[in-house]
């Protein structure tokens, strides 16, 4: 990829009011999307996926994460080493719930993916860990073409 050649950084932001992501969203995913929840582990549809693919952003369909980074952590949720680029999330301090975490958000819709969370002794090759809701992602595999 030329330093030109990035789709994602000439991309509008995905601007909505809650009323319109409402309207697009299901109740779960608006929960977990726009409100920062978190599904229940081991019941999402993609924890256990490991097929070749793309992980988008469910809300506007951002490209977030290559199958080739997902890790089983035994968890109950998706895990990731890496986004595909910096640029693709971006990074808040959540200090809910009594403790010091990093919350990621989708970089073109700020919708909440997840946490990431460091030196947890995985060997992954950034030693991060990003930990992601099935929900606020959708999985195509490669050779599927992109919806819309």
């Amino acid at each position: 990829m030329t330093e030109n050649s990035n789709p994602f950084e000439n991309r509008a932001p995905v601007e909505r009011t809650e009323a319109q992501w409402r309207e697009i969203l299901s109740p779960e995913q608006f929960a977990v999307l726009r409100q920062a929840g978190t599904e229940r582990p081991f019941t999402g549809e993609y924890w256990d996926e490991y097929s070749p693919g793309t992980y988008y952003c469910r809300a506007c369909g951002a490209e977030l994460f290559s199958a080739e980074a997902k890790f089983d952590a035994s968890c109950g949720w998706p895990s990731f080493f890496a986004p595909l680029a910096e640029d693709r999330v971006v990074y808040l301090r959540d200090a809910t719930l009594g403790m010091e975490r990093v919350e990621v958000q989708c970089a073109a819709c700020r919708s909440h993916l997840g946490h990431v969370f460091e030196g947890e002794g995985f060997g992954t090759p950034t030693d991060l860990r990003y930990c992601m809701n099935s929900v606020s992602l959708e999985f195509r595999p490669d050779g599927e073409a992109a919806a819309g």
